[in-house]
């Protein structure tokens, strides 16, 4: 092993001789990653394909310990960090060019407390392991959509999904956190322990520290719910989400109903002249008695002529993996989005006339319907401070190629700009793509400055700026 250049937070290098290298290797019980290795090209991909940079060396932690060396290690030598826990993110923030990576992904246990109702999570778990560790015992907390979405990056940013309506965000059922500071430090944020630290990890991103242990509180569900699609051409659109809005200003905490506008994939329900048209595709969730759902979400069935519907009770597990082949990893994404105190005439319009002209067959709109528990705590309470969103619009703009780039980007920002008017905005952390750092602002609203405070508290050198970075004040 020879003399390696790792890049530095101030844009230089730092050079390392191979006995320095050696001395962090053999103080790990993971693994140092180089390029060239075996599982190096593993780690460093994520989700999302137009990411493709080249960490000098990945720190693969298999303990708190591992994470602690590699940040005292990268401290040390003022480099550039970067942290993945799921490798989700759509900005790619889990992977630094010439920096050294944190790798999290191999720490996936989840540790359910029946008595309590509880869940210990490490921070590589995806929803998917803790769906599947909670509904064991018939529990669940709020978390996202995509079972492959990974729950550390979730959780920081915020979380919402299908539950979030009746038990609020997934930050908001976070009880405490164990966490590496900037200086090595490990230590446990709660409400009675560093609150201004755990305050700043419900919203504020990863900004304050690497999260070696989430701990959640947790709620009955299930393990059936009523659940499933309900599908409409797109012709009816306008006129079905008039009849939508109407609809869901009634419903209970228990219920959500999203919009999902796009080409319609080879659904088996769907007839196959239908495949490939343009479609309104409403996803329908009851998180009460399947029946009482069936009752209650009948009526969206009726907002037009369905093209064909799947809804009925099933495994929650299974409703939460029901979107996972739209969204798989591979494909080039860019995203936009917007938060909105209503679906108003003006907003309908434009998702309408969008989902008419998408440029790639795997492009799509969603309409998430917020309100309920995620509205009734205070905007100052967690980092997290968009508490008057009842709808939150995330354009999914997706394709295969690099020659479609330009189309498919300008696609989704052409959308952002003209829902803009009808918007709160605010907007979502964990929907900002790479180049809209000018937007992290607004990702916090009024919360901005008490953020920069704290991390002035515990990361006052920026060690933790590969994110959507908040400066330390």
């Amino acid at each position: 092993m020879g003399e390696l250049a790792i890049a530095t937070r101030d844009g230089g290098a730092v050079h390392l001789g191979s006995d320095e290298i050696r001395r962090l290797q053999d103080s790990l019980d993971g693994a140092l990653l180089f390029p060239g290795d075996e599982a190096y090209d593993e780690a460093r991909t994520i989700w999302n394909a137009m990411i493709d940079r080249q960490p000098a060396v990945i720190v693969r932690c298999v303990n708190a310990d591992d994470v602690q060396k590699a940040v005292v290690f990268a401290g040390q030598h003022e480099m550039l960090v970067s942290v993945r826990g799921g490798g989700h993110n759509i900005a790619g923030n889990a992977v630094c060019d010439h920096g050294l990576m944190i790798d999290l992904s191999q720490l996936r246990a989840v540790e359910v407390d029946v008595q309590s109702r509880t869940a210990r999570v490490q921070p590589g778990a995806t929803l998917g392991d803790l769906d599947a560790a909670t509904q064991r015992h018939g529990l669940a907390t709020p978390t996202g959509i995509n079972s492959t979405t990974g729950i550390a990056g979730l959780t920081l940013g915020g979380g919402f999904g299908w539950l979030s309506r009746k038990h609020g965000l997934t930050c908001d059922n976070l009880v405490g956190a164990d966490v590496v500071l900037a200086d090595g430090t490990q230590v446990h944020a709660s409400d009675d322990d560093h609150p201004d630290l755990f305050w700043a990890l419900r919203g504020g991103g990863g900004n304050f520290g690497v999260v070696t242990q989430f701990e959640y509180r947790l709620h009955e569900l299930g393990p059936h719910v009523y659940s499933g699609l309900v599908v409409y051409p797109l012709g009816e659109a306008v006129e079905v989400m008039h009849r939508y809005r109407e609809f869901v200003a009634g419903l209970g905490d228990e219920t959500a109903v999203w919009a999902v506008l796009r080409k319609a994939p080879p659904l088996p329900f769907l007839p196959e002249e239908v495949h490939g048209t343009g479609i309104l595709a409403l996803a329908v969730f009851h998180a009460g008695d399947p029946e009482e759902g069936a009752r209650i979400l009948a009526p969206v069935s009726t907002f037009g002529t369905p093209l064909g519907a799947h809804v009925g009770a099933q495994p929650f597990t299974d409703w939460q993996q029901a979107f996972d082949p739209l969204l798989t990893p591979g494909a080039r994404n860019y995203w936009k989005s917007h938060n909105f105190t209503q679906a108003s005439d003006g907003l309908i319009e434009v998702l309408v006339k969008y989902a008419a002209s998408v440029p790639s067959p795997h492009c799509e709109i969603f309409l998430g319907q917020l309100g309920g528990a995620t509205n009734r705590v205070a905007s100052d309470a967690t980092a997290y401070p968009h508490r008057d969103a009842e709808f939150v619009a995330n354009v999914h703009s997706r394709w295969e190629t690099a020659p479609e780039d330009a189309a498919c980007i300008n696609w989704a920002k052409d959308f952002y700009r003209d829902a803009a008017p009808f918007a709160t905005g605010g907007v979502y952390v964990n929907f900002l793509s790479e180049d809209e750092t000018d937007r992290v602002p607004s990702a916090f609203g009024d919360n901005f400055r008490r953020l920069a405070r704290v991390k002035s508290t515990y990361d006052p050198g920026n060690l933790f700026r590969v994110n959507q970075n908040i400066r330390p004040a």
